[in-house]
């Protein structure tokens, strides 16, 4: 049996279908089963409730072969450890109490950078898997970049102004992948029982690509004016926690940026790219244009 958190989340809902298409046995713990496709929901085992939840997670993982981890998003959370390393806590227990064989856990690149305790969501991510591994379970961490999905964040601005905004530098290239290339890895892993032990694996995406990169190809693709705009860090903390999320979330995403900035990906550049094939050329003709 093999455990999937947030089934309907972006990433979570893709390796649901990479392991039903496989023939794999699947349980989901989801807060609301309604919010899972019928086609999907007919083929599951449903554990409803939080995974941050004892209980829930303590007959989650009851038989579990492997284990997908994400620690969902809570923008209104009162620290960052609250979003991370607190919510997991009730699943290292369950781990080691259920005996769980295997846990694949999404995570962020940045390990072994000097920039990697002050980097915001980031330090908070590693933390968790500090966490994670600490309880001896077998564990791969799947560091990931910036993913192309968030682009869909901006449609709106994209489609109606032919813009879209970040407080990165306009010309700095960082990688980038597609999280159905993440699912993809992450189904392979959960399905594969010959690895232990613990440790990362970097997903880079196939190439580094700055705003303005990303800017050109939107435009090529959607055959549109298409710019990219740096906004200011004041700029971008006061547009987060205006649409509602807690100061402390918010100064985390924003020291993120900084730290990607400064150089916080270039860790792990010498990592292999196979992985991760998805192009943004390609992402943006499959899914954005259609957005």
């Amino acid at each position: 049996m093999i455990v999937v958190t947030t089934p309907t989340g972006s990433t979570g809902s893709q390796v649901v279908q990479h392991l039903l298409d496989l023939g794999a046995p699947v349980r989901v713990v989801v807060r609301d089963p309604g919010r899972l496709p019928a086609q999907v929901r007919e083929r599951v085992d449903v554990v409803p409730g939080s995974h941050g939840d004892a209980e829930v997670v303590e007959k989650a993982f009851a038989g579990a072969d492997a284990v997908f981890w994400v620690a969902p998003p809570n923008y209104r959370a009162p620290s960052l450890e609250a979003v991370y390393s607190d919510f997991a806590r009730p699943a290292c227990e369950a781990f080691a109490q259920q005996g769980v064989g295997r846990v694949v856990g999404l995570s962020a690149l940045g390990r072994g950078s000097a920039l990697a305790g002050r980097a915001g969501l980031v330090t908070a991510s590693l933390a968790m898997d500090d966490l994670i591994a600490g309880t001896g379970v077998a564990y791969r961490s799947l560091a990931a970049p910036g993913f192309m999905d968030n682009a869909l964040r901006q449609v709106g601005s994209i489609r109606d102004r032919g813009v879209f905004t970040s407080p990165l530098s306009p010309d700095r290239a960082l990688p980038t992948c597609a999280t159905r290339d993440i699912a993809a890895v992450a189904a392979t892993l959960l399905l594969d029982g010959s690895w232990d032990g613990q440790d990362s694996v970097p997903l880079l995406g196939p190439e580094d690509l700055s705003g303005n990169d990303m800017a050109a190809i939107i435009a090529e693709v959607l055959g549109r004016p298409v710019r990219y705009e740096q906004v200011t860090g004041e700029e971008y903390l006061a547009g987060l926690v205006g649409h509602g999320m807690s100061e402390v979330v918010a100064r985390g995403m924003l020291d993120m940026f900084v730290a990607k900035d400064n150089g916080l990906d270039e860790a792990r550049l010498d990592a292999s790219r196979s992985l991760t094939p998805t192009t943004f050329r390609r992402w943006c003709e499959d899914v954005l244009a259609a957005a």
